[in-house]
C-alpha cells in the first residue's frame, strides 16, 4: 500500500479536530448524527467518483438514483400490509405486471427486427406502436388496482425483509435504473449528458410523488425500520453510534474494493479510455461498453449510500429529494476532495458536510452578537429573522469554499496521484 504524504496527513488531522471542535460545540447527539449523515454520503461520493473521476461522466441526476434506491428499501423492508393484501388489488397489479413483462418483450423483439430483414424505417415504427400500445393497456389496468388501494389500504406497503437486503434491492434499483439511462444517454457526451440525467431525475421523484398507491405521495411513510437497535431500545447516543459504525464498516468495504479494481488491469484501462478515448478505442476497446459499466457501478453504490441515508432519517418523504441537497452537493464533495481519488471522495464528503451544517449555527452565532454589539452602539434592533438568514448563509457559504478550492487547489484538496508504469 502507497504511503500516505504529509499533505493527506494535515488535512486529515485538520478534519479530525474540526469534528471535535463539532462535537464541544453542539454535543455529542448532534455531532453524531452529523456523522452518520456524513457517511451516507461518502458512500454517494464515491459512487459518484467512479463515474467522474475514473470515467468522466458528468451525471447531474444522483437525487433520482438515491431516490429511486430509497423508494426500494422502504418497498423490501417496510411491514407488510395485510389490507392490501386481503382485497383484490394484488391481481389487478398482477394483471398490469403481465401486461407490461409481455408487452416489453414484444417491444424488445421488434426492435431488434431489423435483423431479420425488417427495413428499419418500419421496425422504428413498429417498435414506437408497441410500447405506445403497452403503455396505454398498463395504465388502463392500474386505475382500477390503484383507486381500490388509495381508498381501502392507502398504499401497497412492504414486504417486511431486513434491512441490509433492502439496501441492496435500492442499489439495485438504482443499477437497473442507470442500465437503462445508460443504454440511451451514454453516446452523449459533457453538458449533454448533464441535462440528460438531470431531466431523468425530476422524472423519477415526479413518479414517486404521484404515484400515491404505491408510495403515499406525500403524506410520507415512516418510520422505517432501522438496521441496528432504535433509541428507544438502547439510547438515543447508543443507537447513533450503532448506526455509524455500520456506515463506516460500508466505506472501509467499498473504499478497499474500489482501490484494489481501480490498481488492478480494470483500473488502467479505464484510465486509459477517460484520458484518451481515441487511442483506447484504437487498440480494440469497446468505450461504450466500458463507460456503460462504471455507470451502472457507481450508481449501485450511490444506491447503497442513498439508501442508508433515507433509512436513518426513518422516513420516505418523495418531495423531500432536492438537487441541491441531492446531487450538486455530492458533486461539490467530489470536486473539492479530489476527483479519481476515493479517499478524497471521503475527505470532501466529511469536509462539506460540516461545512453545510454547521455554517446556519455559527452564522447565527455571529449574527446574533453582531447584532447586539450594533444594537449597543447604534441602538438599532436587530432584524427579527435573523434564523432564517442564518440559514440562507449556507449556499453562500459553500459556495464560497468551492470558488476558493477551485483558485487555490483546481484538482481538488486531495488531487488524484498520477501512477506512472516502466
Amino acid at each position: 500500500m502507497k504511503s500516505i504524504d504529509l499533505r493527506t496527513i494535515t488535512l486529515l488531522g485538520g478534519l479530525a479536530v474540526i469534528v471535535a471542535l463539532v462535537f464541544i460545540w453542539q454535543g455529542n447527539a448532534y455531532g453524531l448524527r452529523m456523522l452518520v449523515e456524513a457517511s451516507c454520503l461518502a458512500i454517494v461520493a464515491l459512487g459518484l467518483n467512479i463515474q467522474w473521476g475514473y470515467a468522466g461522466l458528468f451525471n447531474a441526476g444522483v437525487m433520482g438514483f438515491i431516490a429511486i434506491a430509497a423508494f426500494g428499501t422502504m418497498l423490501i423492508s417496510y411491514p407488510l400490509n395485510p389490507v392490501f393484501w386481503q382485497s383484490e388489488a394484488p391481481g389487478l397489479l398482477g394483471r398490469m405486471g403481465l401486461i407490461i413483462v409481455i408487452g416489453g418483450a414484444i417491444t424488445f423483439l421488434l426492435s431488434r427486427s431489423n435483423r431479420y430483414g425488417v427495413p428499419k424505417k418500419l421496425r422504428t415504427v413498429l417498435t414506437i406502436i408497441a410500447a405506445a400500445t403497452t403503455y396505454l393497456m398498463a395504465e388502463s389496468a392500474l386505475e382500477p388496482a390503484a383507486a381500490i388501494i388509495e381508498q381501502n389500504s392507502g398504499f401497497v406497503g412492504g414486504f417486511g425483509l431486513p434491512v441490509w437486503l433492502g439496501w441492496l434491492v435500492g442499489g439495485l434499483f438504482a443499477a437497473v435504473l442507470a442500465w437503462f439511462i445508460g443504454r440511451i444517454t451514454l453516446g452523449l457526451r459533457s453538458d449533454y449528458l448533464a441535462i440528460a440525467t438531470l431531466g431523468i431525475a425530476e422524472i423519477v421523484r415526479a413518479f414517486l410523488k404521484n404515484a400515491d398507491w404505491l408510495t403515499r405521495g406525500t403524506l410520507t411513510v415512516s418510520p422505517l425500520p432501522s438496521p441496528v437497535p432504535t433509541a428507544t431500545e438502547i439510547g438515543f447516543i447508543a443507537a447513533r453510534s450503532a448506526y455509524l459504525c455500520v456506515t463506516a464498516a460500508m466505506i472501509v468495504v467499498i473504499f478497499v474494493l474500489l482501490q484494489r479494481g481501480w490498481a488492478s488491469p480494470w483500473g488502467r484501462m479505464m484510465r486509459a479510455i477517460r484520458d484518451n478515448e481515441l487511442a483506447a478505442e484504437a487498440v480494440g476497446k469497446d468505450v461504450n461498453r466500458r463507460r456503460l459499466e462504471m455507470f451502472v457501478l457507481g450508481n449501485f453504490i450511490v444506491g447503497i449510500g442513498g439508501a442508508a441515508l433515507v433509512t436513518f432519517g426513518g422516513i420516505f418523504d418523495p418531495s423531500g429529494f432536492s438537487p441541491i441537497n441531492h446531487t450538486f452537493l455530492v458533486l461539490i464533495m467530489v470536486v473539492l476532495g479530489g476527483s479519481g481519488n476515493n479517499l478524497g471522495a471521503i475527505f470532501g464528503a466529511l469536509l462539506v458536510y460540516i461545512i453545510w451544517t454547521m455554517s446556519e449555527p455559527a452564522a447565527l452565532f455571529l449574527f446574533q452578537h453582531g447584532a447586539n454589539l450594533i444594537q449597543q452602539l447604534f441602538d438599532i434592533a436587530p432584524p427579527a429573522d435573523l434564523p432564517t438568514r442564518a440559514l440562507q448563509m449556507r449556499v453562500f457559504v459553500i459556495g464560497l469554499t468551492i470558488i476558493l478550492v477551485l483558485r487555490f487547489a483546481p484538482k481538488g484538496l486531495l488531487p488524484e496521484k498520477v501512477t506512472k508504469y516502466e
